[in-house]
């Protein structure tokens, strides 16, 4: 049951950034005996995946802090987010058997090549619901703080993420509180987005019409080629001749 709340707690925080999990994971793996990997997840804890991770963490902590680049960086994000979610799911549920995480009429096979797919996949779709979460909730939010909030947002956001992973290998029981809170925050922001996404269009709409209004075809523009020389009121006969 730990290790199910551990793969959910370091699936959740990849969500919000990608690789504080794994480098949390890859750090105690390698320096404390509070994570010991399978063989097949020791590759966390080598000291060239925990550099690249770091390179790789520095350039996610500043383009998320930038508006309008945050967005683009959320798409990039939107195949490494789950992947990592599924990684360190896997990582964590390395130590026990499928049928904590599938039950036991599931009928799926636990382990293919030292991977726990199950876990894999569990990891990979908590994942992806907290970035959709995040990638909608954010350009909402650029937009009401004029990019204000999105430095302030992304910074909160790692530090979740890393409280978040830390506590579900240190203390992983409390994975039963911070997980729904979390699905519960994750869900208003989908539904705020989508919220706020409808009015601005529903906005612009208005504005397209009320243009046309404005402009409508019995109007006639002030000034239009040719219409001085077209009017006979003002081009009577004299000034013709003239």
């Amino acid at each position: 049951m730990f290790a199910s709340l551990t793969g959910i707690g370091l699936a959740s925080a990849a969500g919000l950034n990608a690789y504080v999990p794994l480098l949390v994971v890859g750090l105690l793996a390698r320096y404390t005996d509070f994570l010991p990997l399978s063989p097949t997840w020791m590759w966390l804890e080598h000291p060239v995946t925990l550099i690249i991770l770091g390179v790789l963490l520095v350039v996610e902590f500043v383009a998320d802090k930038v508006p309008a680049v945050d967005t683009i960086n959320d798409v990039l994000q939107t195949f490494i987010r789950p992947t990592s979610g599924g990684i360190t799911f896997g990582a964590g549920a390395s130590t026990f058997t499928l049928t904590e995480i599938t039950g036991e009429a599931s009928g799926i096979s636990a382990v293919a090549g030292g991977v726990i797919w199950g876990a894999v996949i569990a990891g990979a779709t908590i994942a992806l619901f907290f970035h959709l979460a995040k990638a909608i909730a954010r350009p909402v939010i650029n937009v009401l703080t004029f990019g204000l909030g999105a430095p302030v947002v992304s910074f909160l956001e790692d530090v979740a993420s890393f409280f978040v992973a830390l506590l579900a290998v240190l203390l992983p029981l409390l994975i039963v509180i911070v997980f729904p809170l979390m699905l519960i925050l994750g869900v208003w922001a989908i539904r705020k987005g989508g919220r706020v996404r409808a009015e601005k269009r529903a906005q612009k709409q208005d504005q397209r019409a009320a243009s046309r209004t404005t402009q409508g075809p019995g109007q006639e523009p002030r000034h239009r080629p040719g219409m001085l020389l077209a009017d006979p009121q003002r081009w009577g006969p004299e000034k013709r001749r003239g």
